[in-house]
C-alpha cells in the first residue's frame, strides 16, 4: 500500500489550529512553529479531534476527483454495468472501462484504490489519536471514533468488493512500520473486520438521523445490513443466516422509520431526491457532502454534450448519458421515466430558465441540481451546492425485501417494502399471492436496477447476485457470459474483480499475484 503522509491532513487541520489559535502577542511569541505539526503533536485538544474527522469526512469526495479529460472517478462504477454510454469517448481510460478492456494502468481504478486507502489512513489516525485526548467529553469522543469507525468500514467495503483480497491496514503507518510493505487479506477477515468496526460504532450513541451530513445512527445501521447482505450472496455465501441478519438489521431502520415518518421515510417526489434544500434528510440517510465554496457537485459529467441545459450555455461532456436500451426497458407509466419528473430528462430549458428544447435522448436527471442551473422562468444560483447520494431509505427497504424473501417465501412485511417502492413510480403491484420466492427475487432485483440505477450501485449488485438484468427479456443473465448492449461486448469471469494497480504492484511486491485474468 502507499504511504500517506501527514502533509495532506496538516494542511486541514493547521487551517483549524491557526482560526481557533490564541492571538496575545506573549502568547504567540510562545506558541511552536505550526509547520512542524506531526500528528503526535498535533491531538492535544477537542478540537483538534473535530478537525481530524473533518478531514476524513473530505477524503469521500475523491468519488468525484477528474480521472483525466471529460472524466470523474465515479464513473467507474457506471460504465462496466452496461446501463450507461458516451458520447464523446475523449478519455481512453472511460473507453476501456466501457469496453471491459480495462487493466491495471486505468487512472480510475488506480485512483479509486488511492483514494479509499487515503480515507481509511485518516481514519487509522483518529482511532488511535482520539482517545488519549484529555480533557475531552466521552460523548464526544466515543461519536467521533464511532464516525471514524463507520467511515473506515465503508472504506475496506469498497475496497474488499472492488479487489477480493486487499491489504487490511488498521494503525497508521510510517516508513518504520512492521508492515509497512503490507500484504493481502482474505476477504473473510476483511469483512469481519468491517462488521466489527459498524458494530462498534453503532454503540457510538450516534443520533439516528443528523442533518449535518455526519455519520447517524440509521447509516450505521442501514450499513450493516448492506453488509451482511453481501455476505449472503457472492462470494463468501454465507446464505440463510446472514439473509436473516440483513433482514433483522434493516427492520431496525424499518421500524425506526414507521414510528418516525418526518424523520425517516421516501421523499413523495423524485425531484426531491436531487432537490438541494433537502440534503441529508428523510430519504437521505447518508451523503457525500458538497459545497461550491470548497467543492460543488462533481456529477457534471452527467450533463448532454455541448447542449445550452445550465446557466454556462452549451457545456456538458456527455461522457455518461442513459443507454436507450435501458430507458426503454422500465415499465410503461414508471414515473421515473417521466421527463423531468423521474430519473431522466428528455427536454430542458435554454440556458437552464430560457425556452424548451427537446434534447434528443433521455439524460440523468437524477443528480441534476436546478436550483443551481435553473428552471422555467427562475435563473440558477450558479452554486452547485448538491450532496451525492450513498445510502437511502429506498435501498433499506429493497435490502429487507429481497434478504427477507431469501428465508423461504415473500412475507407481508417484505411485500409491503417492495411496494413502497413501486407505489411512488406510479405501479401497480401484483398481489402478494401471485409472487413464489423465485418470482418476488427476481422482481426485487429488478427494482433495485430502476430505483438505483447511477448512485454506483448496481455494479456491486451484478458482482454479489453473478446476475445481471437483461434489458431485452426483462429477466437476469448470468453475469459470465452475459453481453452489455453498450458495448456488445460480454462479461468474463475476471470481471468480478478490478485488477490491481501496476504501479501498486511495483511499489509493493506482497500484493502479488496480480488479481486472475489480468497481467
Amino acid at each position: 500500500m502507499k504511504l500517506y503522509t501527514f502533509n495532506g491532513l496538516a494542511k486541514v487541520l493547521l487551517g483549524t489550529a491557526l482560526l481557533l489559535g490564541p492571538t496575545s502577542c506573549s502568547d504567540f511569541l510562545d506558541e511552536k512553529d505550526p509547520s512542524n505539526l506531526t500528528p503526535g503533536s498535533f491531538y492535544t485538544i477537542p478540537d483538534h479531534a473535530e478537525a481530524a474527522i473533518a478531514a476524513t469526512y473530505s477524503n469521500l469526495r475523491f468519488y468525484g476527483d477528474g480521472s483525466g479529460i471529460f472524466s470523474s472517478n465515479w464513473q467507474m462504477l457506471e460504465a462496466v454495468t452496461g446501463t450507461s454510454t458516451t458520447e464523446t469517448a475523449q478519455n481512453s481510460d472511460l473507453n476501456n472501462l466501457y469496453s471491459l478492456s480495462y487493466d491495471g494502468n486505468t487512472q480510475h481504478i488506480i485512483n479509486y484504490w488511492n483514494g479509499l486507502y487515503r480515507l481509511i489512513a485518516n481514519a487509522n489516525l483518529v482511532l488511535e489519536k482520539v482517545p488519549p485526548i484529555t480533557p475531552m467529553p466521552d460523548a464526544q469522543k466515543n461519536k467521533i471514533l464511532g464516525e471514524a469507525r463507520f467511515l473506515r468500514a465503508w472504506g475496506y467495503f469498497n475496497i474488499v468488493r472492488l479487489w477480493g483480497d486487499a491489504p487490511l491496514i488498521t494503525t497508521p503507518q510510517t516508513a518504520s512500520s512492521e508492515d509497512f510493505f503490507p500484504a493481502r487479506a482474505s476477504q473473510e477477515e476483511i469483512y469481519n473486520f468491517i462488521v466489527e468496526d459498524l458494530k462498534a460504532a453503532e454503540a457510538a450513541g450516534l443520533a439516528w438521523m443528523d442533518i449535518s451530513g455526519r455519520v447517524n445512527l440509521a447509516a450505521v445501521k442501514s450499513l450493516l445490513s448492506k453488509v451482511y447482505l453481501t455476505m449472503a450472496g457472492f462470494p463468501l455465501s454465507k446464505g440463510a443466516s446472514h439473509y436473516k441478519l440483513s433482514a433483522d438489521k434493516a427492520l431496525e431502520v424499518i421500524t425506526y422509520a414507521n414510528a418516525n415518518p418526518t424523520v425517516i421515510n421516501l421523499f413523495p417526489t423524485y425531484k426531491d431526491v436531487h432537490r438541494e434544500s433537502l440534503k441529508n434528510r428523510v430519504e437521505h440517510i447518508f451523503q457525500i457532502q458538497y459545497n461550491a465554496v470548497v467543492a460543488g457537485n462533481p456529477m457534471d459529467n452527467y450533463y448532454p454534450n455541448f447542449k445550452p441545459v445550465t446557466f454556462s450555455g452549451p457545456g456538458g461532456t456527455g461522457s455518461s448519458v442513459p443507454t436507450r436500451s435501458f430507458y426503454d426497458s422500465f415499465e410503461p407509466g414508471d414515473l421515473r421515466t417521466k421527463d423531468q419528473e423521474g430519473w431522466f430528462y428528455t427536454s430542458y430549458f435554454t440556458n437552464g430558465n430560457g425556452a424548451r428544447f427537446e434534447l434528443g435522448a433521455p439524460y440523468v436527471f437524477k443528480h441534476f441540481n436546478q436550483t443551481s442551473n435553473g428552471s422555467e422562468g427562475i435563473a440558477g444560483t450558479r452554486n452547485n451546492n448538491l450532496n451525492v447520494p450513498l445510502i437511502r431509505y429506498a435501498e433499506v427497504l429493497l435490502i429487507f425485501a429481497e434478504a427477507q424473501n431469501e428465508l423461504g417465501a415473500p412475507t407481508q412485511a417484505a411485500y409491503d417494502a417492495y411496494k413502497k417502492v413501486r407505489d411512488r413510480a406510479t405501479l401497480t403491484t401484483p398481489a402478494l399471492g401471485t409472487f413464489t420466492q423465485a418470482s418476488f427475487r427476481e422482481a426485487v432485483w429488478r427494482e433495485r436496477w430502476y430505483e438505483f440505477c447511477y448512485e454506483g450501485i448496481t455494479w456491486f449488485d451484478m458482482v454479489r447476485l453473478r446476475k445481471v438484468f437483461n434489458e431485452k427479456t426483462k429477466s437476469f443473465d448470468n453475469f459470465v457470459g452475459h453481453v452489455n448492449l453498450n458495448t456488445n461486448v460480454p462479461l468474463a469471469e475476471k470481471h468480478l474483480l478490478f485488477p490491481l494497480g501496476i504501479q501498486e504492484m511495483l511499489n509493493n511486491p506482497n500484493l502479488k499475484p496480480q488479481n486472475p485474468g489480468y497481467n
